[in-house]
């Protein structure tokens, strides 16, 4: 991961402008180390003497009661477009832009819920924005391209693709007036998707240690079994973005399947 942060740096020096809030965009598939890239990005500039705020798309996800279900059921789980407070992350950006104290969303992925408000850090008049998450910056697809089944998961619970549409259209419409706050899009792609379990199975085991570690061994966990349905809803999405992002990003890093870069 250091060869990546390494050139991420390089090019935030390169892309920021002084005097105003710069929002850069990190778009990767579960597991490929955005995360892990944002923070040492975060640390790295505050130790310039830069001002940081660091948002996830995981942390504007949605209460389980407040996900569409209406839809279809499967917006019980938690990931694709649709499941995740828009108008919230709007706010956020725009309460940051504007140079006022603002409240940066946070949410426990161990209890499927927000964190309480009054645990959310404070942020005023940053002057770089790191926004990280598996489909940021990413683009509606054709609605013809829909049609087709990629996997078990939508042949057999989405066989009208009423879910599938549903997330192609909030893609199209609110995410992308999200994503436009975007100045500069960096992809982390993975070799392909099928590396994307075994990174994701990693996760949520490394979640496990820390909660076991915490004293919270009663939190949702998911079980190997879990994961290998979980990530089927991502699945076309990620499998669209490793093919159509890399010619429009600003930076595209190339990962291995141990995730080092090409």
């Amino acid at each position: 991961m250091t060869g990546s942060l390494d050139r991420v740096h390089a090019a935030v020096v390169l892309w920021s402008t002084p005097g105003r809030p710069f929002v850069l965009g990190i778009c990767g598939a579960q597991g490929s180390g955005k995360s892990t890239l944002s923070l040492g990005l975060k640390t790295q500039l505050e130790a310039e003497g830069l001002k940081v705020a660091l948002i996830s798309l995981d942390d504007l996800y949605l209460a389980p009661e407040d996900r569409p279900t209406h839809v279809h059921p499967l917006f019980a789980t938690r990931g694709v477009p649709g499941t995740h407070d828009i108008e919230l992350g709007m706010q956020t950006f725009d309460s940051l832009l504007a140079g006022k104290p603002t409240a940066l969303p946070r949410f426990d992925k161990a209890s499927d819920r927000p964190f309480p408000i009054e645990d959310w850090p404070v942020v005023t008049s940053p002057d770089i924005i790191l926004f990280e998450g598996w489909c940021v910056g990413a683009n509606y697809q054709f609605d013809s391209e829909l049609d087709t089944p990629v996997n078990a998961l939508e042949r057999k619970e989405d066989p009208d693709a009423i879910w599938r549409r549903h997330v192609n259209n909030q893609l199209a419409g609110p995410y992308h007036d999200l994503f436009a706050r975007i100045d500069r899009l960096i992809l982390l792609a993975a070799p392909g998707f099928e590396v994307v379990q075994a990174w994701r199975t990693q996760q949520e085991h490394d979640l496990s240690r820390m909660l076991e570690n915490e004293g919270r061994t009663g939190k949702k966990v998911m079980s190997d079994a879990e994961i290998a349905r979980f990530i089927q809803h991502y699945e076309r999405l990620t499998r669209y973005i490793l093919r159509e992002m890399p010619v429009r990003a600003d930076l595209t890093l190339h990962l291995d399947a141990d995730r080092g870069l090409l």
